[in-house]
């Protein structure tokens, strides 16, 4: 059973920097996609960036591209999220995330992804 434990949300003002963290634990970690969701008031879980378990170039959503950067340890079991130059459209819950099947570039299957508790970002203006 997959465990997946996120740490490093809070309040931060606009402009400013948070970074994530996710220890994972309960299978080869370095076998797998890794990624970051999150999920705004109202609104449903979208994609924000996966790192491959093969170390090729992250994927990104559109709208954090050049602001967040994914980054993954093996040796720790830990995916990591920096997140810079915050906006308040970036307040929501964050989900970490691992695809359930290994050695697979992921899809966006919500079924195929084990999912952590989420931590809170909130942006203020």
């Amino acid at each position: 059973q997959v465990q997946l434990v996120e740490s490093g949300g809070g309040l931060v003002q606009a402009g400013g920097s948070l970074r994530l963290s996710c220890a994972a634990s309960g299978r080869t970690f370095s076998a797998y996609d890794m990624g970051w969701f999150r999920q705004a008031p109202g609104k449903e879980r979208e994609f924000v960036a996966v790192m491959n378990w093969s170390g090729g170039s992250p994927d990104y959503a559109d709208s954090v591209k050049g602001r967040f950067t994914i980054s993954r340890d093996n040796a720790k079991n830990t995916v990591y999220l920096q997140m810079n130059s915050l906006k308040p459209e970036d307040t929501a819950v964050y989900y970490c995330a691992c695809y359930s099947i290994p050695y697979t570039f992921y899809t966006m299957v919500p079924s195929n992804w084990y999912w952590g508790q989420g931590t809170q970002v909130t942006v203020s203006s």
